[in-house]
């Protein structure tokens, strides 16, 4: 179990989320949902709610989170509605994906890694992603002021431009910038790319 600053205090926000039943999508899984199919990586679910509105739309879901408090959430959820979801919690820093899917997202994850691990990671998810698929990745980009969030001991503010440069080559279907003010006048920016891997089969 990884047990660093940002997981111990997302663990504490997802129990305080499960008292309060806020249990709502947050606007960049809203924006993933028309991508979804097939068989669904969750690289960094939180409390499963895409991966259960995946699951409800007849997706095969495996859903992976560092938090125990989530999985466990997810799990139960997952056994009382009956969803084809696999939820295991694990260390996304040096996880090894295993299988294809037909859509990889990784939401609010990959910035809490060092540079060099976000990097890899995210090849990771490419490289597992089948022809024709989807990948769905949602970082913080320099620019972002609000900074409590983080370990100090590493974490990665994407550059401008740089989610979708590593997706060249790929079809980009949608790159959006977003800030949400933070406490203190602050501001988080987020970059989200949904980016189609190219299959050579359908060009023939």
């Amino acid at each position: 179990m990884d047990s660093t600053t940002s997981v111990r205090r997302f663990d504490e926000q997802f129990v305080r989320q499960l008292r309060d039943g806020d249990l709502a999508l947050n606007p960049f899984e809203t924006a993933a949902l028309p991508y979804l199919r097939g068989r669904v990586l969750d690289f960094g679910c939180g409390l499963g709610n895409l991966a259960v509105s995946a699951a409800r739309r007849g997706c095969a879901v495996v859903a992976l989170d560092a938090s125990h408090a989530a999985i466990e959430h997810l799990r139960r959820t997952a056994t009382e509605q009956a969803l084809a979801i696999e939820a295991a919690e694990a260390d996304l820093r040096a996880y090894e994906i295993r299988g294809e899917f037909d859509t990889v997202v990784s939401i609010g994850l990959l910035m809490f890694f060092d540079c060099p691990t976000a990097y890899a990671q995210l090849e990771q998810l490419k490289a597992h992603l089948r022809p024709g698929g989807h990948a769905i990745v949602n970082v913080l980009v320099e620019g972002t002021t609000w900074l409590e969030m983080f370990d100090p001991a590493g974490h990665c503010l994407f550059a401008p431009g740089e989610l979708a440069r590593r997706f060249d080559g790929w079809r980009i279907l949608h790159d959006e910038a977003r800030e949400f003010p933070a406490a203190d006048g602050r501001v988080k920016s987020f970059v989200t790319v949904v980016a189609r891997r190219p299959d050579a089969r359908a060009a023939a």
